[in-house]
């Protein structure tokens, strides 16, 4: 076992090691006795006596009642830098969503929300920390600003579901532990792999490392039931999406983000200038042009 250790598994932590030795290698010891065993070898250093006794905030009851959304910048492949976002739940820690991307921000909130909302439906409440792309604050690490909603806490708004933001990092300690799992266990099963580009990645993630991790990790939620309901309201790449207003100019186009979009004629008005205008930016799909009660809608399509 230590041999083994030593030659294709360097670095693990004894967890994760001794799942992979019993389910791949045979394994039938102990996790005690194979940590000791690390322990006595060298190669794993003693943890340190914990601090002040914490008490941890309860889970809520039910999945869906609560999601956590955030990211970790990691070298999770050798020399380079990506960051992973993760949307999981608070009463189970089940991942229900992640991915690898070059930067977090608005669109990676968009598609983990998303991927959710897709499979497992609406849920109550998003605890995030307060990211630029979360919360509007007037100084760094101030409070956040409610009356000035982001393009994301927009979108929350839209369907019902609250934003919370946290105040420290403790606060958020069950996505930190989470990530700190992650940061042990992922680099190490993506460099088994030989994976090193980041589509590669995700399709390991997506379809070998998480539903192994969801196996292992997550917690069975404390009362039976679940607090998501399925979505069955407007497409939600109409609301999951960057929206802008504009002003239709004289030629009865729109300007954004340097392209002009043209406003097509519509048999019940004799033109649309001055007319205020929302402009959907949502990624892969093509430019096109509806209408709503009240107000008119240019849903376009931008490159990513």
């Amino acid at each position: 076992m230590v041999t083994r250790y030593e030659t294709r598994y360097t670095g693990w932590t004894v967890k994760h090691f001794h799942e992979r030795w019993q389910t791949e290698h045979g394994g039938t010891r102990s996790y005690s006795w194979t940590k000791k065993t690390l322990q006595a070898a060298g190669h794993v250093v003693r943890a340190s006596r914990r601090g002040a006794h914490r008490k941890k905030r309860p889970r809520t009851p039910l999945p869906g009642m609560m999601l956590h959304q955030d990211g970790s910048t990691h070298e999770w492949v050798p020399d380079s830098q990506w960051d992973l976002i993760v949307t999981l739940d608070d009463a189970t820690t089940e991942l229900y969503s992640a991915f690898f991307v070059e930067e977090e921000g608005t669109l990676s909130s968009f598609r983990g929300l998303h991927e959710v909302i897709g499979t497992k439906g609406l849920f109550s409440s998003l605890y995030t920390d307060r990211g630029s792309h979360y919360w509007h604050t007037d100084e760094a690490g101030g409070k956040v600003d409610k009356t000035r909603p982001t393009q994301v806490h927009r979108a929350l708004q839209q369907m019902g579901v609250t934003l919370i933001p946290a105040y420290s990092p403790e606060a958020r300690g069950r996505s930190e532990r989470a990530f700190r799992t992650l940061q042990d266990r992922l680099p190490n099963e993506l460099a088994l792999a030989g994976i090193t580009e980041m589509a590669a990645a995700n399709r390991d993630l997506t379809e070998q490392f998480l539903p192994h991790y969801n196996e292992r990790c997550m917690v069975r939620a404390t009362e039976p039931g679940t607090a998501f309901i399925p979505w069955i309201g407007t497409n939600l790449t109409e609301i999951l999406c960057v929206q802008d207003e504009r002003v239709v100019a004289k030629d009865n186009t729109v300007r954004y983000q340097g392209t002009t979009l043209q406003i097509p004629q519509d048999p019940h008005r004799f033109h649309d200038v001055k007319v205020t205008v929302r402009v959907h930016d949502i990624p892969r799909g093509p430019w096109r042009c509806s209408m709503s009660p009240g107000v008119w809608r240019a849903t376009t399509q931008m490159a990513d």
